[in-house]
């Protein structure tokens, strides 16, 4: 996935993203960090293509991104966002979501993967329980755990993660973000960062400011340089620290 010189704007008299640069090679976590407003879910609006950019161009695997139909970019895509949305069904159906056509072992095979099974198993219809009004008979971090088993399922080779287990109780967390890791492995994946330290082990952290890139590089590299990311991590300012 390349990012090559992007500019866009939800209309042609603001232009919310400033000459983006972003190179990611298959397998690579790519983190977006920056405060609310600097542009994080913009680029990835931009790789779903729900928007298209006013000027550069987004390639994938080489394509323009233009020319790739819609339905087959968004099946290679898994996105696992901060709002989960479940429909009236079994947890079993809202899993199979991902890929229609999974056998029940494949939906439990992608729901251990993502640390769901054990839950789903004390439900009290385990995995043939009736999920209601957007599974609200789940917690915050039950309905994660079961868009990341959907996401496993479809076994897509980029995901998108907007991480936010910011409503999450700690030990919760533990267990989605361990989910999480094990999604990742073998995938491209872009990471909106809401905790920072969820995003120590990116291959490159990128640092968005009023939608230009400011800053990208490692954690220890960024770190070092002590400009903005080690503003946010550290909580110091650069001339304190």
């Amino acid at each position: 996935m390349v990012f090559d010189d992007v500019d866009f704007g939800y209309n042609d008299d603001k232009i919310v993203l400033h000459n983006v640069d972003l190179y990611a090679t298959p397998g690579q976590k790519i983190a977006f960090v920056g405060s609310t407003g600097a542009g994080k879910t913009t680029i990835t609006n931009l790789i779903n293509r729900f928007y298209d950019i006013q000027d550069g161009k987004i390639r994938y695997d080489g394509i323009n991104i233009n020319k790739i139909k819609k339905f087959d970019l968004r099946r290679s895509l898994g996105i696992v966002l901060q709002d989960t949305h479940l429909f009236t069904n079994t947890v079993m159906e809202n899993i199979r979501y991902g890929k229609l056509d999974a056998t029940d072992e494949e939906v439990i095979a992608a729901a251990k993967l993502a640390n769901a099974d054990g839950f789903i198993r004390r439900l009290p219809n385990g995995y043939q329980t009736m999920l209601t009004g957007d599974g609200t008979n789940l917690s915050q971090g039950q309905r994660q755990l079961l868009a990341i088993a959907r996401a496993a399922i479809a076994d897509p080779p980029v995901l998108i993660l907007d991480e936010a287990t910011s409503s999450i109780d700690t030990r919760t967390e533990k267990i989605v973000q361990d989910g999480m890791d094990k999604l990742m492995q073998g995938r491209t994946t872009f990471v909106i960062a809401h905790r920072l330290s969820t995003v120590r082990n990116s291959d490159c952290i990128m640092v968005l400011e009023q939608g230009r890139v400011i800053e990208r590089g490692t954690h220890d590299q960024l770190i070092e340089q002590k400009g903005k990311y080690y503003q946010l991590y550290t909580g110091k300012s650069a001339q304190a620290g």
